[in-house]
């Protein structure tokens, strides 16, 4: 097995602006803003900037569901953020996240404003202001946070490892594919052993933990990100399947799914959210025939 032409790395890497990739245009070594831009500020204390991609979707699900539940500090403002266009490169959104990648929340409710990023950090954040979604008992909340850094940890090998090889990059590689499917698949495995034993990934309870793992993994095995369902053979995974199925058949999580997204049906499309109606009557759908 071998990819050629074989590449032979310099004694020091050097930034190859034309080195290709759907991301190719956005992606550089180098941290801190290209632009200024500010950030827009809605009504409500908590603000989002993001796009529907699953650490975005993390986010919003978790606030759709904290309102459901009655928690109605909840109410957000949700921003559109284009990443293929660059605006997390912005002078606001560096601001708000240093790392310029989404999900970013700033929350406005207290005297001055608290800046969160990375999508586990944001669900933490939501998770204890709101006393929602995360355990009480000690043990319990150690399996709940050990899950929530599983994925957190394991993630980048779905995304910026197999997604990446199998979907994204110029031309398509054995080696790294291969690599990266061993890897997924071995990762799938772990959650479905788990869920056997388990309704929901920490335990009884439905936790920020699914919340976490959910647009990912559910993701993966629903068919709605890589097209690799049955590459990588998700059949085989009943428990993630049933535990998938469930999870997205929850009203918080569809809605979720829906806000800050630009593909798909455009009945599934919320580019921002700004209050509860806009779902009845700002998705694409309906602006397109406005």
């Amino acid at each position: 097995m071998s990819d050629s032409p074989e590449y032979v790395p310099p004694k020091v890497w050097t930034w190859d602006k034309e080195s290709g990739g759907q991301f190719a245009s956005i992606n550089r070594p180098i941290a801190g803003p290209t632009h200024d831009k500010d950030l827009p500020v809605g009504k409500h204390p908590l603000q989002l900037y993001s796009l529907a991609t699953p650490n975005g979707v993390k986010v919003t699900a978790m606030l759709e569901e904290l309102l459901a539940a009655g928690h109605s500090g909840a109410e957000y403002d949700a921003w559109l953020i284009k990443i293929g266009d660059g605006d997390q490169f912005g002078s606001g959104f560096v601001q708000a996240n240093p790392n310029s990648k989404i999900p970013a929340l700033i929350d406005h409710s207290g005297p001055k404003p608290v800046r969160v990023f990375e999508s586990g950090a944001i669900l933490l954040y939501l998770a204890d202001k709101f006393g929602a979604f995360v355990p009480t008992s000690a043990a319990e909340r150690a399996e709940c946070f050990s899950w929530l850094f599983w994925q957190m940890g394991s993630a980048p090998y779905l995304g910026g490892g197999f997604g990446h090889f199998y979907a994204y990059a110029p031309s398509k590689m054995e080696y790294p594919i291969n690599r990266f499917a061993m890897e997924v698949k071995r990762q799938l495995d772990v959650l479905d052993r788990r869920l056997a034993e388990s309704r929901y990934i920490a335990g009884d309870e439905y936790t920020i933990a699914d919340i976490a793992i959910f647009p990912w993994y559910g993701g993966l095995v629903n068919g709605w990100i890589y097209s690799a369902a049955e590459f990588l053979a998700v059949h085989e995974y009943e428990h993630v399947r049933r535990w998938a199925d469930a999870i997205g058949a929850r009203p918080a999580v569809q809605r979720g799914r829906m806000v800050n997204r630009t593909f798909g049906e455009l009945s599934s499309q919320l580019h921002e959210r700004h209050d509860a109606g806009d779902f009845e009557t700002k998705t694409q759908d309906k602006l397109a025939v406005k």
